[in-house]
């Protein structure tokens, strides 16, 4: 979440709120051993208009019909959801939707991970014309300064499709098929890039109710009248694609990096966008009871991304950079070589120099070659 005003008696608990609600686990792989998490290891559709999802656990005044799943507030405390019984290892989530309207009232859609990576869309009741977007990494919430607002003029009164994808080299955003927000490793903040195994999560909550902090509700745009009620958000249907393959998600240690993760009997990014590259080999090595076991997988590393900025690739490193800057790089290296190999000749041509001038000739050239080149690398 974002745009919260604070004063100095309400800061402490605002955040205290926040951290609770919003970054919940049962067990922090991070600081603690946990279960390996079930993998859903393909692509699924659900059409709520023809009813509940068995993939889904709900909670809350959530009810079917023509429309999708409607997820009700009509009370203090009212806070419907879906949670998947299952995780993704990077992917994507395409949502069908319709915000709730309604002072205080949040509309949201959320991947979080159980050592709380988190990736949200968030619509408020308030403001019709727009949609938030933001993300956490390690349930870090140190400041609120990481949202983005996206223009949506009918997020209340039609439905539009939300997709976000999560990549080891980007997460996007996207409204009705265009990119609105990219965030890449480099420009996250510092070790909050999400990254781990999400479980996807949608429902609605009152930020504006008498019980949340001051800066919660000024941030919701007041608070919520239930008179006014009640506040319905829709969902019409909802498609997860997996990009890993196997039964299950493991930490291997407490680092949280997704190179950490081991898919039970599939590979790390097998699937979808990421599964079409090429590969490099990852050796896990964990050590318990005094035995130490080594886990070799092939992590598929493509050369591109559908939610990467125009132009650009991802290299078999794993780095993102330019198209042009890769192909200049060698365009420039064979021009330079060229240049003083032809140079070379002709001065020995033309000057007849001996054998030792010209091998003299040669170094300098190279020489040379070396120079301009590191220099036009490190520009680029």
């Amino acid at each position: 979440m974002k745009y919260f005003t604070f004063n100095s008696l309400s800061l402490a608990s605002t955040l205290l709120t926040l951290a609770s609600a919003q970054t919940y686990t049962s067990c922090n792989p991070l600081t603690t051993t946990c279960s390996p998490n079930k993998a859903l290891a393909k692509t699924l559709s659900v059409d709520f208009t023809k009813g509940a999802s068995s993939d889904f656990t709900a909670a809350g005044d959530i009810t079917y019909g023509p429309d999708g799943a409607s997820f009700k507030i009509s009370k203090s405390g009212d806070s419907p959801i879906i949670s998947s019984n299952w995780y993704i290892m990077f992917g994507k989530v395409t949502t069908v939707l319709k915000a709730s309207a309604g002072v205080g009232i949040v509309s949201s859609a959320v991947l979080q991970s159980d050592d709380l990576d988190e990736i949200d869309w968030e619509w408020l009741g308030a403001t019709p014309a727009e949609v938030q977007t933001n993300y956490y990494g390690k349930g870090l919430t140190l400041a609120y300064d990481r949202g983005g607002k996206s223009p949506i003029a009918t997020s209340q009164s039609a439905f539009n499709t939300y997709t976000v994808e999560y990549t080891a080299a980007a997460v996007t955003w996207s409204i009705n098929g265009q990119i609105v927000r990219t965030l890449t490793p480099a420009s996250a903040d510092a070790n909050q890039y999400p990254q781990t195994p999400m479980q996807v999560k949608i429902g609605s909550w009152s930020a504006g109710d008498a019980s949340q902090p001051p800066g919660t509700v000024e941030w919701a745009g007041g608070s919520t009248d239930y008179s006014k009620g009640p506040f319905t958000m829709v969902v019409k249907s909802l498609t997860v694609e997996d990009y890993s393959t196997g039964t299950e998600y493991k930490y291997s240690d407490m680092s949280g990096t997704w190179q950490s993760i081991q898919a039970i009997g599939g590979t790390v990014g097998s699937g979808g966008q990421v599964g079409g590259g090429g590969g490099t080999t990852t050796t896990v090595t964990s050590t318990s009871a005094g035995l130490t076991t080594s886990v070799s997988r092939t992590l598929s590393i493509p050369t591109m991304y559908s939610g990467l900025p125009s132009g650009w690739i991802v290299t078999s490193s794993g780095k993102v950079t330019p198209v042009s800057s890769a192909s200049t790089r060698k365009t420039f290296h064979i021009s330079v070589f060229c240049f003083v190999s032809a140079a070379s000749s002709l001065l020995t041509f033309f000057f007849s120099l001996d054998v030792s001038s010209c091998f003299f000739l040669v170094l300098l050239g190279c020489g040379l070659v070396v120079v301009v080149v590191f220099f036009f690398d490190s520009a680029l």
